[in-house]
């Protein structure tokens, strides 16, 4: 198992996801973020619009997401 928190993923909180692989966390990651929204928390949403401003193309996702990844997999095992 791996932790991450979301911040570290381009959120705004400290709130600690743990998984086995990444794709666990994007997942865990991506429905913390449908619930920040669902609550209009600002803090995230701002972070949401930081993210979607420095992603314009789908390239720009891309290489995010393997920057991430690569720091997954950089990480101790917990």
């Amino acid at each position: 198992m791996k932790t991450m928190n979301c911040k570290e993923l381009g959120g705004a909180c400290d709130l600690e996801f743990r998984a086995n692989t990444f794709d666990e966390i994007k997942e865990m990651s991506k429905q913390h973020g449908m619930a920040m929204f669902a609550q209009q928390d600002q803090a995230h949403l701002d972070a949401m619009q930081k993210m979607k401003a420095s992603m314009k193309s789908p390239e720009d996702f891309v290489k995010w997401e393997q920057q991430k990844r690569k720091e997954f997999d950089a990480l101790p095992d917990d």
